[in-house]
C-alpha cells in the first residue's frame, strides 16, 4: 500500500510530540517536512534522524509555514496535520480551507493518540488561553502536594528551539542549569519558579523518554502545560484555567475549549478584576459545555519588592511575551502593579524598540504601550536589554515570572512583581487534589 503523505504544521512542540507518539515507527505515512510558525527562528533545520527513527535515516525538514500552499502542491501531500495552540477557530478554518483548496485533507489528532500513559499520578495544569494562570496555579499545586509529602517533578509543554538531539530529555534541578543548557527567556520563564521552590522540572522534545526519567523520581507528575494546548499525559486530574478578563474565549479558541469540556476541575481566575457580568457569562459557558466540572472561584494576588520605585514615577512596563503576543492580553501584573502602587505615567516604548524587537510590534501591534519579554536567542535578548535601556523612563516594572535583572543588565531603577494564586471559597486546590 503506498503511504500517505503527511505535512505536521507546528510551532516546536506539539508537532514533534504528534510525530514521536502517532508517525515517527508507523509505516503507513511518509511525514515529508514540518512546518514552522509562531516562534522566531524555528524553522530552516531539520527534525534531526537520532529523533526521528529509523523511516527517516536523513531526518525531517521544518520550513517555514508561509510556504504551505507551495509544499503541498510540489509533494502531492494528502494529508496536512494542525499541531500548534492558541489560535481562534476563525484562524484554524482559514488553514483549513487553504490546505484544501492545495488538494490535502485537514486533520486534528485527539488524545488517544497522543496521550502517554504514566505509571506515577499525573496532575495536568491547562488553561483555555495563554496568560490564564497556568504558573502561578501549578506552584499552588506543587506547594499543597508537597505539604502532604508527596515528591513532585513537574514537567513542562516543550520548547526545544535550539539543538534538538541535546534537548532530547532535559533536567533541571539549580539556576545554573538553565545556563548550562542555554534557555531562552521564554524557558527560564516556565522553568525557573518551579526551581525556585525546591521542585525539579523536565522538559525536551521526546515526552516518553522524559516520563520514563521522572518516574524513577516522582510521587506525582505535574504537567505545566503550555499555552492553551492539551496534556502529553493522561492526566488522574485534569484542572483547566478559564480569564474572565477574555470571556467567550474559553469556547471560541482552539485547543482550550477542549480543555475546558475535559477538565475535572475548573478555575475561574482574576475574579477580582473581572467585571461581574463578564464572570456570570463564563461561569454559564462552563456549565455548558461541561456541566460535571467543579467550579474553583480564585484570585490572582499581586505583591511587590519596594513600591517607591513605583509611586510617582514614569515607568516603562516589561510584561511576559507569549501572553501579549499570540495571547493577546493588552495588560499584565506589571500594569495592574503600576495602578495600584501610584505610577504617574506608563511610558510608551514605541520610539525606542531596537532590532528585532521592531519587528515583533510589527507582526502585534495591539500589543500598545507594553513591552513583552521576548528572548528566543541571545540577539534578541540583547534587542530587549537595549530597547529597555533606550527608554526615557524613571523606573522599569518587571512583570515576568522570572526577575530579568539576572540576565540583562537594566541601567534604571527596576523592581518586581509577584503573582500568587488564592482561591476564593469551596472547593478549592485541596479539595481537587485529596485523592491524590
Amino acid at each position: 500500500m503506498e503511504k500517505k503523505k503527511v505535512l505536521i504544521m507546528g510551532a516546536a512542540g506539539r508537532d514533534f510530540h504528534n510525530f514521536n507518539t502517532f508517525f515517527r515507527d508507523n509505516d503507513q505515512y511518509n511525514v515529508v517536512a514540518f512546518t514552522a510558525t509562531q516562534i522566531p527562528n524555528i524553522e530552516g533545520r531539520k527534525y534531526p534522524a537520532e529523533l526521528a527513527g529509523s523511516l527517516y535515516p536523513n531526518g525531517i525538514p521544518i520550513e517555514s509555514e508561509s510556504e504551505l500552499d507551495r509544499l503541498i502542491r510540489k509533494n502531492n501531500i494528502d494529508e496536512v496535520v494542525f499541531s500548534y495552540s492558541d489560535v481562534s477557530y476563525e484562524y484554524i478554518m482559514h488553514k483549513s480551507a487553504l490546505v484544501n483548496a492545495a488538494g490535502a485533507s485537514f486533520t486534528l489528532l485527539g488524545p488517544k493518540k497522543t496521550m502517554l500513559k504514566s505509571k506515577v499520578p499525573v496532575v495536568a495544569i491547562c488553561a483555555v488561553r495563554t496568560g490564564c494562570g497556568k504558573s502561578q496555579t501549578t506552584r499552588r499545586v506543587a506547594e499543597i502536594l508537597k505539604s502532604k509529602g508527596k515528591k513532585i517533578v513537574a514537567i513542562r509543554h516543550p520548547m526545544p528551539y535550539g539543538d534538538l538531539v541535546a534537548q532530547k530529555v532535559q533536567r533541571f534541578e539549580k539556576l545554573q542549569d538553565l545556563e548550562k543548557q542555554n534557555c531562552t527567556i521564554e524557558e527560564m520563564e516556565e522553568y525557573e519558579p518551579h526551581i525556585a521552590r525546591g521542585s525539579i522540572v523536565y522538559a525536551g522534545v521526546d515526552y516518553q523518554a522524559i516520563l520514563e526519567q521522572a518516574e524513577q523520581e516522582a510521587d506525582v507528575i505535574l504537567w505545566d502545560g503550555g499555552n492553551n494546548d492539551l496534556p502529553f499525559y493522561k492526566p488522574d486530574v485534569h484542572i483547566t484555567i478559564v480569564d474572565p478578563l477574555r470571556p467567550g474565549h474559553e469556547i471560541s479558541y482552539y485547543p482550550g475549549e477542549t480543555n475546558l469540556r475535559m477538565a475535572d476541575y475548573v478555575i475561574i481566575n482574576k475574579e477580582v478584576e473581572a467585571e461581574i457580568e463578564d464572570l456570570m457569562d463564563v461561569r454559564e459557558n462552563i456549565r455548558t459545555v461541561n456541566p460535571e466540572a467543579k467550579i474553583i472561584d480564585a484570585a490572582s494576588t499581586i505583591s511587590i519588592e519596594d513600591t517607591s520605585v513605583i509611586v510617582g514615577k514614569r515607568v516603562l512596563v516589561v510584561e511576559d511575551g507569549p501572553t501579549l503576543t499570540h495571547g493577546e492580553m493588552t495588560y499584565g501584573a506589571g500594569i495592574v502593579a503600576a495602578d495600584k502602587f501610584g505610577a504617574s505615567e506608563i511610558v510608551d516604548p514605541r520610539p525606542f524598540l531596537k532590532g528585532s524587537i521592531v519587528g515583533t510590534f510589527e507582526k502585534y501591534p495591539e500589543i500598545g504601550q507594553l513591552l513583552p519579554a521576548m528572548g528566543y536567542g541571545k540577539e534578541q535578548m540583547k534587542d530587549l536589554e537595549a530597547t529597555i535601556n533606550a527608554t526615557d523612563c524613571d523606573a522599569v516594572i518587571i512583570g515576568t515570572p522570572i526577575d530579568l535583572r539576572r540576565i540583562i543588565n537594566i541601567n534604571k531603577p527596576a523592581v518586581r512583581v509577584f503573582y500568587d494564586l488564592q482561591e476564593i471559597g469551596s472547593p478549592d486546590l485541596n479539595d481537587a487534589l485529596a485523592d491524590l
